[in-house]
């Protein structure tokens, strides 16, 4: 069966998540992925700015179990390893610079776009609300994208 060399990676090695200031959407994403696939994938995730990281993701992420209070937000420039098989962008801010970066490297991108819910208004319930949303459809786009494996 021959193998299409234009066909995405099924089962990458390294993943990388960005979005626009790596404080909500692309931690998420990473801590969801690492949860699902522990040390078979090499995750990380930035953003096209540094930012802080939401108090609202450690919240809803905290919620699963997960604890991402250490996740120290960084840029695109303050990435350690520069090689992935697939980056996956959450923000059209973040597609645009992962075309700049792949430009001279074999790399899949992967465009998903996902809400900013730092831009919504409302009282806190409402706000946990929309960031319990954004969290659940990651995880549903990463359990369809990235299914387990009997490794």
């Amino acid at each position: 069966m021959a193998v299409d060399p234009l066909a995405p990676i099924a089962q990458p090695s390294a993943v990388l998540f960005a979005c626009n200031m790596n404080a909500v959407r692309s931690p998420m994403a990473e801590a969801l992925l690492k949860r699902r696939l522990r040390t078979r994938v090499y995750v990380d995730s930035c953003g096209v700015r540094h930012g802080t990281l939401d108090p609202f993701v450690v919240e809803v992420m905290a919620e699963l179990g997960i604890d991402v209070a250490k996740h120290r937000p960084k840029s695109f420039d303050e990435l350690e390893d520069g090689f992935f098989d697939l980056i996956v962008s959450l923000s059209p801010e973040a597609q645009h610079r992962s075309i700049e970066l792949t430009r001279t490297m074999a790399c899949d991108i992967e465009y998903w776009p996902t809400l900013d819910v730092t831009m919504l208004d409302g009282n806190r319930a409402t706000r946990l609300d929309a960031y319990r949303a954004v969290r659940d459809e990651l995880d549903r786009r990463i359990r369809k994208r990235f299914p387990e494996t009997s490794e």
